[in-house]
């Protein structure tokens, strides 16, 4: 019987962290992963500053939690298994567009192949929220929010290797385009004005 151990895949996650990620616009870190989800997993949290870019942008937060388990769970469909989220506030004009969910999921699919992340078994939801302030909160206005979430199995060749950073830098790309940044990579397109002028 193989020795079960956590996958230098993870150490080089939290390489890509120490080095600072691959947007200035965002800040990436490790956060505490779950503990029963698998035998080994690692979570990260990415957060746009909203402060080292030239775009007036809201902000937008995002997790990451890669997952490790050899037995390779069912439905998983190897041993790897990502699960991630991402939201930003969007205006109210834009949260109303029959089209954005459809266009946020579109972003992933084409962020995950733009960074050269391999993947199967993809899931996942887009979700858009519309509110109203009353009372007391009447103030606030119309606001609006869309929020992914998405799993996937990275189609990972060694279980060492760096090839989990592809996804990762996917992920981040996602987390600053929902905030309504600029795709950094070729092959994403941005869904026109997302926000508007102040």
């Amino acid at each position: 019987m193989s020795e079960t151990r956590e996958p230098e895949a993870f150490a080089q996650l939290r390489a890509y962290v120490s080095a600072g990620g691959t947007r200035a616009e965002t800040t990436v870190t490790e956060i505490p992963s779950p503990s029963r989800m698998a035998p080994f997993s690692i979570a990260l949290a990415a957060d746009v500053s909203g402060v080292a870019h030239g775009v007036d942008s809201d902000l937008g937060t995002g997790r990451f939690i890669a997952l490790y388990d050899p037995a390779e769970p069912e439905g998983w469909h190897g041993p790897f298994r990502i699960v991630s989220f991402a939201q930003a506030p969007l205006e109210p004009e834009i949260g109303v567009d029959e089209f954005v969910a459809d266009v946020t999921w579109s972003w992933l699919v084409d962020a995950l192949e733009a960074h050269g992340a391999r993947y199967g078994h993809a899931s996942g939801t887009a979700t858009k929220i519309i509110s109203r302030g009353y009372g007391e909160l009447a103030a606030q206005g119309d606001g609006a929010q869309l929020e992914l979430r998405a799993s996937w199995t990275p189609q990972v060749v060694d279980v060492d290797g760096d090839e989990l950073v592809a996804h990762v830098e996917a992920w981040e790309e996602i987390v600053a385009m929902l905030a309504g940044l600029p795709p950094s990579s070729d092959g994403v397109t941005l869904l026109g004005p997302r926000r508007l002028a102040k």
